[in-house]
């Protein structure tokens, strides 16, 4: 207790200017920490806790990166889709082919085998007349009666279908199905694919369908139409520019066009229409008329012969031997000739023309010179298209008149 007491005592006789000297002393070493922000104690306690912790700042390449992807998600579905067309039009191209083989080799055959029955009926006929009588003069006279029969009816469907006709449908068919795969495969590596392309090939593919079908019943095409018009295997429906004029006026020219250019175009145009599609419409009706001639001659030949071989007499064998010989000929320069190839040639050329017709027209439309095809590049390809280096073009344009009556715009056809 004493010693209790004498440590209290001691404590207590400490003077006071040293205990608030001590006091000083420890407020100096005391530091209060200061609270930190809400975003850094978030950030602390994911820290402590393994998290990370990401700010919008660090957000916006995230959020740019998938507006990119999806973008990318949307050019790998038009892509993919191209693709597969491409495929269709592949198949379709080697189809039609296929298909312009066989119907070249109908032509072929048919004519082969209808010149043999008819030559052979014509012999028959005239051998019949140096036959005294009895069974050999009715063979004769029953066979060659047989074979102009089936000549005539042969000679009916060939120029109803027009092999030849035919043929030349399915190769522009393989040739167009193949130049719109090479402008797919064109837009897949070159361009930036999107939906609205893969809706436009689907309506080519469709259209080229239908200007030139692969069946004979029901779908094909008129071989003797009563008016002629020119071949239309694009869509015709096509999307027509925004007719809104750009803002700030149309002097500023860019993308390659000028004022020049486009009045060379129109000036293409013109005389597209007035001199080159006209043209060749007036050759495929000429053709056409021509074809009709040979396609009723044929037929009625080949009738009258087969009726004066049944008959007796000097007259009968002469209509006999002679109506073979001229239906022989006819179905040579009819079939041979080709004559409905040449009629289907002309009419596609004719579609050719208005094709580039309406592509210049759609082109020139669009208000916006950076939604058209480069200026410089799209005068190129219409050169080429006629055949024309691009002096020759531009010669075109400054020289040709409505006055002028014999220039085409045309180099190639």
């Amino acid at each position: 207790m004493a010693t209790i007491q004498a440590s209290s005592s001691s404590v207590s006789s400490v003077p006071r200017d040293r205990t608030s000297a001590a006091s000083k002393t420890w407020e100096s070493h005391i530091s209060v920490p200061k609270l930190p922000c809400a975003g850094n104690l978030i950030h602390e306690l994911n820290k402590r806790n393994g998290l990370q912790t990401i700010n919008s700042a660090e957000m916006k390449p995230f959020i740019r990166t998938n507006l990119k992807n999806e973008e990318a998600n949307g050019n790998w579905k038009a892509v993919e889709e191209l693709y597969a067309i491409m495929e269709a039009v592949a198949d379709r191209s080697e189809m039609h082919k296929n298909i312009g083989v066989q119907r070249d080799n109908w032509n072929r055959l048919l004519l082969n085998s209808l010149n043999g029955m008819t030559v052979t009926a014509a012999t028959m006929a005239g051998l019949a007349s140096l036959t005294g009588g009895g069974a050999p003069l009715l063979a004769l006279k029953l066979s060659s009666t047989l074979l102009y029969t089936a000549a005539t009816g042969i000679l009916m469907v060939m120029n109803k279908i027009q092999p030849s006709q035919l043929a030349e449908e399915q190769r522009n068919a393989a040739r167009l199905f193949k130049n719109l795969h090479q402008q797919l495969k064109t837009v897949v590596e070159v361009g930036r694919p999107s939906l609205n392309d893969v809706k436009a090939a689907m309506e080519k593919v469709l259209a080229l369908d239908k200007a030139y079908p692969l069946p004979l019943l029901g779908t094909m095409l008129e071989k003797f139409p009563e008016t002629v018009e020119p071949a239309v295997w694009w869509p015709r429906e096509q999307q027509r520019s925004q007719q809104e004029e750009t803002v700030g006026g149309g002097l500023e020219r860019n993308n390659g066009w000028s004022e020049k250019l486009e009045e060379e175009m129109r000036e293409v145009v013109g005389v597209l229409k007035r001199k080159d599609a006209p043209e060749y419409v007036r050759l495929s009706k000429l053709v056409l008329k021509v074809n009709k001639i040979l396609a009723i001659c044929g037929p009625f030949l080949t009738g009258v012969a087969a009726v004066g071989s049944v008959l007796d007499g000097s007259w009968a064998v002469a209509l006999g031997v002679v109506g073979g010989a001229l239906a022989t000929v006819v179905n040579t320069v009819e079939h041979g000739g080709q004559v409905g190839m040449v009629f289907e040639m002309y009419r596609s050329t004719a579609g050719l023309f208005q094709l580039m017709e309406e592509t210049i027209e759609s082109t020139l439309e669009k208000k916006d010179e950076e939604e058209r095809e480069n200026g410089e590049l799209f005068e190129m390809k219409v050169a080429l298209q006629l055949g024309r280096s691009l002096p020759g073009l531009q010669n075109l344009t400054a020289t040709h008149s409505p006055s002028s009556p014999r220039e085409f715009a045309s180099k190639l056809f």
